[in-house]
């Protein structure tokens, strides 16, 4: 069998078929090619039914020690060879899938970064409103904060998704999960404001409930790579010293919660994690506080 023309079969598969991002594409093709690569030069001639498990942990244990990958780089090439190999079992071509017998390396828990609330507080003062966009501005990013919403969440709502009255917001999370999320009373003040410049600035969008809730000078819905643009903006312009992407305003809501006594239940339905353990990477930022302060406060610390 020529993998490489496989190779090209599936391609072209998860472009057409599965309607796969050109990103995707081009990873699981470089990955799936430094593999034949190595059966090139390993396992000359090699017929695709005798690839197993020990084959895999041969060319991982390449990667890792000759070419110096780390555990993230290792699984995701596992990732794209499970779905080659599926992709020759759906064709008649393999009957077992070698890859299912490898456990992949536990990747390094990386802990969320997050603001500290004085560094929230000068983010968001920073943000001086005296133009309509400006105004705009400074509500996504207080409602960011206040709400912890993805950034993804914040551009999908409509005018409708805010509720004045019972000052909440109601988002569409993944799957298409609805979820309604109190508005802090600043974060509402700033919101009722900006409805109420943009009615005066665009009457026609701002009078249908339809419309989208946040948008361009142009009076479109503004995009997440919008946000990120100003945010990376805000940070120039004051000078902070840490990388704050729209993600980093959710991280900061989670651990400022729980830094206040927030019960991790009532933080995971607020996120909208469908698991408490994905919650729970949180408790570690806030432990290792208690630490500091403890290390700083306790005379036989």
């Amino acid at each position: 069998m020529n993998l490489q023309k496989r190779l090209d079969e599936f391609l072209l598969y998860i472009k057409n078929q599965r309607n796969y991002s050109p990103h995707t594409i081009k990873s699981y093709r470089d990955d799936i090619k430094v593999f034949i690569e190595f059966l090139a030069d390993e396992y000359i001639d090699i017929s695709v039914e005798k690839i197993d498990h020990f084959t895999i942990r041969h060319f991982l244990s390449f990667m890792s020690e000759q070419k110096h990958l780390g555990k993230n780089s290792i699984n995701r090439k596992l990732s794209a060879l499970k779905s080659f190999f599926k992709y020759l079992i759906r064709s008649g071509e393999l009957e077992n899938n070698p890859v299912d017998a490898i456990i992949r390396p536990k990747r390094p828990k990386r802990l969320p970064e997050y603001l500290e609330e004085s560094d929230m507080n000068t983010l968001l003062d920073s943000i001086i409103d005296d133009t309509f966009l400006s105004l705009r501005n400074r509500t996504m990013l207080e409602l960011l904060y206040s709400t912890g919403i993805r950034v993804s969440e914040l551009v999908g709502t409509d005018i409708r998704s805010y509720d004045s009255i019972g000052g909440v917001l109601k988002v569409f999370g993944k799957g298409q999960k609805e979820r309604i999320i109190p508005i802090g009373g600043a974060a509402q003040d700033w919101l009722d404001k900006y409805l109420a410049r943009g009615l005066v600035k665009y009457q026609d969008h701002f009078s249908s409930q339809d419309n989208p809730l946040f948008i361009t000078k142009s009076g479109n819905r503004i995009s997440t790579r919008s946000i990120r643009r100003i945010i990376n903006s805000i940070i120039r312009k004051i000078g902070l010293k840490l990388h704050v992407s729209p993600h980093t305003f959710r991280h900061t809501f989670a651990t400022h919660l729980l830094n206040n006594g927030a019960d991790l239940r009532a933080v995971q339905e607020l996120l909208g994690h469908v698991s408490l353990s994905t919650t729970q990477i949180y408790t570690h930022l806030t432990t290792k506080r208690l630490k500091e302060v403890y290390k700083k406060t306790h005379p036989r610390s």
